[in-house]
C-alpha cells in the first residue's frame, strides 16, 4: 500500500491534464530531532547535505518515490542560473533549475526558505523547476529557465510559486536592495524599511519573482501565499532554525 504523504498540489491558472506536480512538507517521513515533525512524528527531510542520518534520508526519498513516476533529477544547488535537461541528469550536477519535454521525467528542487518555482507550458509539452533564493533571482535564474523552456518548444508559460520565506520575515540589508534596484528601480516597492533598524529592509521574494517573470512575459502566476518561517508545523526553515531539513518541489509530464 502506498504510504500517505501530506503533499501540496499546485493550483494552476490554466489546468493541464498531462502535467502533474507536488511539493512536500516537513511531515510524513522518519527523520528525527531537528529534522523531525513538530508533532513528535518523523520528518520528511530529503536533503542529503544537512547532516541528517543517511538511512533516514534514503527512506524518506523512497517514500516520496512511491508517488512519482521516476526518481527525481536531483541537483546540487549553488544559487546560480544553470538550467539542465532533467532527462540527462545522472549524478546531481551543479545547477539550480531543470526542464524536460519527456514524459515521466521528474524535475525537482529542494528548499527551506528559498523560493521553489514550478513551470509548465499551457499545452503541457515542457515543464521545469527552479530554485530561486535572492542571489538566484538577482542573477536571473527564472529568466534563464523560461528561455530554456522556449528553446525547447514552450510558448505560453505559467508558473507556480511554492512556499518560501514570507514578506514579513525576510530581512535583508541595503546591499541586497541595491543589487535589485540596479536592475530596475521599480523593484523598490518590494522592499520595506524597518523603522527600528536603519539600513535593514523586509523583502518580498514573491514580488521579486513575479517581476522577473513578467519581464519574460510570464504573467499567469499562482501561489506565493505561504511563509516557511512563520509555519514551523508545516515547513522546514533555515532562517528560523539554522540546522534543518529540506523539502522538494517536483513536476513532470504524464505519459
Amino acid at each position: 500500500m502506498m504510504a500517505s504523504l501530506p503533499l501540496i498540489v499546485p493550483q494552476w491558472a490554466v489546468p493541464m491534464p498531462n502535467v502533474a506536480a507536488c511539493m512536500t512538507t516537513r511531515s510524513g517521513g522518519i527523520s528525527q530531532g531537528v529534522y523531525g515533525a513538530l508533532d513528535g512524528q518523523g520528518g520528511l527531510n530529503l536533503g542529503t547535505h544537512v547532516n541528517d542520518a543517511a538511512e533516514a534520508v534514503q527512506a524518506n526519498r523512497a517514500r516520496l518515490r512511491m508517488h512519482l513516476p521516476s526518481e527525481p533529477a536531483w541537483l546540487t544547488q549553488v544559487h546560480g542560473t544553470q538550467v539542465v535537461d532533467a532527462a540527462t541528469v545522472v549524478e546531481a550536477p551543479e545547477a539550480d533549475a531543470s526542464y524536460t519535454t519527456q514524459p515521466n521525467v521528474v524535475c525537482g528542487i529542494m528548499t527551506a526558505d528559498c523560493l521553489p518555482v514550478l513551470f509548465a507550458d499551457v499545452s503541457g509539452n515542457v515543464v521545469a523547476a527552479a530554485h530561486a533564493g535572492w542571489r538566484g533571482l538577482a542573477s536571473g535564474v527564472l529568466t534563464q529557465t523560461v528561455r530554456r523552456m522556449r528553446t525547447a518548444g514552450g510558448s505560453t508559460i505559467q508558473a507556480w510559486l511554492g512556499p518560501a520565506i514570507g514578506p514579513s520575515r525576510f530581512e535583508v540589508g541595503e546591499d541586497v536592495r541595491q543589487i535589485f534596484l540596479a536592475h530596475d528601480v521599480v523593484l523598490a516597492s518590494a522592499f520595506h524599511a524597518i523603522d527600528t533598524q536603519p539600513g535593514k529592509y523586509l523583502a518580498d521574494i514573491y514580488a521579486l519573482a513575479r517581476a522577473s517573470l513578467a519581464e519574460e512575459g510570464v504573467t499567469m502566476v499562482t501561489g506565493g501565499e505561504a511563509c516557511t518561517v512563520s509555519e514551523p508545523e508545516r515547513f522546514y526553515s533555515f532562517r528560523r532554525d539554522g540546522v534543518t531539513g529540506r523539502m522538494a518541489a517536483l513536476i513532470w509530464r504524464t505519459a
